[in-house]
């Protein structure tokens, strides 16, 4: 018999996913255990594993499309079955998919191995009449971005034919019922007669570009516009990050850093460890720093809870990696556990392997979770200083600059050093500006004498 493979509900709350990567192609073996997609969720890309041996029959879903938990997106041929059959049959059988009222706008363009909907010997979706037996238009199944432009161009959409999955009305169905609409209008009409607009009896006598009777009016085309779909990781971000300025009462403190002694530390460490593979980065000195000074002061290892604060047991610094663009863009913060209590070697070792598999493949959700406090660095990218929305439940972010090599004054003395400007951001219901200032002058003590973090 064969095996439907579904959209899986890999997170507590994930609604639906979407298909960054299909590790497998139609006709390929699987065996059980085998990693057969990366799908992202609302709050990571995740791997998919097959729980059966066979042939890959055929995918239902393409890369990149958005789907329902439960929707079924391949097909396995068991042994002694024939693949090929398996496909034919296809078609009817994802008919048997979640019927979500909206969809997302990945569907807009469905991939050839979509497939199309299944037909009954007494009904067929040949026609209009038949399409309005949907009941009416709110309850049809209309994509979201169809049913605007449908709103936009005044298109009835009880008299289109949807050419989407499961008789679907989408964006290249109302987009045809708009061309064939202005070819009728242009058809009956012959050219369109420029109309002439007078001006009013109250036109100021200095509007000399104004139109005046008998003038032309050329209509401006509007501008294009392109739609990018959103994925669940972005929607995700984009709710927490809402949620975060609406719900903390945020205020900032900043504090410039000599960087002249930490950055000849880290470039005499770096060339004794060369020969290991070993290269420390600005910010691994920075993520030690911050959870040694955390244990000092542990209002900054604490969330706010209504009428309580947790003071938290463990250091998990949080260390924000940006996606590449290519799968969505957006940041994830992964969890660096304990950091008080890991070396610098430790800490790099873990940061990059964090920062390539966030990247590549995508983070667990225990990777992401438990920081109490998280470090933004957009230091390599070449910013000088910026500000970062706190990330909850924590109640500070720290965001940090380039370290700048600049004209410094150093013992009286005008000199060239290098300096790197840290903003805190901070959840005043838990710390206090008095607090803050004290914590970034330990801060401010460790960075600027580094060989305490070696020890």
């Amino acid at each position: 018999m064969s095996i439907t493979l579904t959209m899986p509900r890999l997170s507590d709350t994930m609604e639906q996913g979407t298909i960054i990567r299909w590790n497998v192609k139609e006709g390929e073996e699987v065996a059980s255990g085998a990693i057969v997609a990366d799908i992202e969720t609302d709050k990571a890309t995740m791997e998919m594993q097959a729980y059966d041996d066979g042939v890959i029959a055929k995918i239902l879903v393409g890369e990149g499309t958005q789907v329902p938990v439960g929707t079924p997106i391949a097909m396995i041929a068991e042994e002694g079955e024939d693949p090929a059959a398996l496909d034919a049959a296809a078609p009817s059988g994802a008919v048997a998919t979640p019927e979500p009222v909206a969809e997302a706008p990945a569907e807009e363009s469905p991939s050839a191995s979509t497939p199309t909907p299944a037909t009954s010997p007494a009904t067929s979706p040949a026609t209009p009449a038949q399409a309005g037996s949907f009941g009416d238009a709110a309850r049809m199944r209309v994509s979201p971005v169809a049913r605007r432009l449908a709103e936009e161009h005044g298109i009835e959409l009880r008299s289109l034919v949807g050419s989407g999955p499961g008789g679907r009305i989408i964006k290249r169905d109302v987009l045809a019922a708009v061309e064939t609409a202005g070819a009728n209008v242009e058809g009956a009409s012959g050219e369109v007669t420029p109309v002439a607009i007078p001006m009013p009896a109250t036109t100021a006598p200095d509007q000399a570009l104004a139109a005046t009777p008998g003038s032309v009016v050329h209509e401006v085309p509007a501008l294009e516009s392109t739609e990018v779909a959103v994925s669940g990781m972005r929607q995700t971000i984009a709710r927490r990050l809402v949620e975060s300025k609406a719900t903390i009462p945020h205020y900032q403190v900043k504090m410039r850093f000599s960087m002249d002694a930490l950055m000849d530390l880290r470039r005499s460490l770096n060339e004794k460890l060369a020969g290991e593979g070993v290269k420390l980065s600005v910010n691994d000195f920075i993520v030690r720093a911050c959870a040694l000074s955390m244990a000092e002061h542990p209002m900054f290892n604490a969330s706010w809870a209504g009428d309580r604060i947790l003071v938290h047991g463990r250091v998990n610094v949080g260390v924000a990696i940006s996606l590449p663009e290519e799968r969505g863009g957006g940041l994830v913060v992964a969890s660096i556990r304990d950091a008080h209590l890991k070396s610098l070697r430790m800490i790099s070792a873990e940061s990059k392997h964090l920062a390539v598999k966030a990247r590549d493949k995508g983070l667990s959700t225990e990777e992401m979770s438990d920081s109490t406090f998280t470090i933004s660095n957009l230091g390599m990218f070449g910013v000088d200083d910026f500000t970062a929305i706190i990330n909850p439940p924590n109640s500070a972010i720290l965001a940090c600059g380039a370290a700048i090599e600049q004209p410094v004054v150093r013992d009286h003395q005008l000199a060239v050093g290098w300096e790197m400007a840290a903003t805190l951001s901070l959840d005043h219901r838990v710390i206090d500006g008095a607090m803050a200032a004290r914590y970034l002058g330990t801060l401010k003590g460790m960075i600027e004498e580094p060989m305490r973090l070696l020890a």
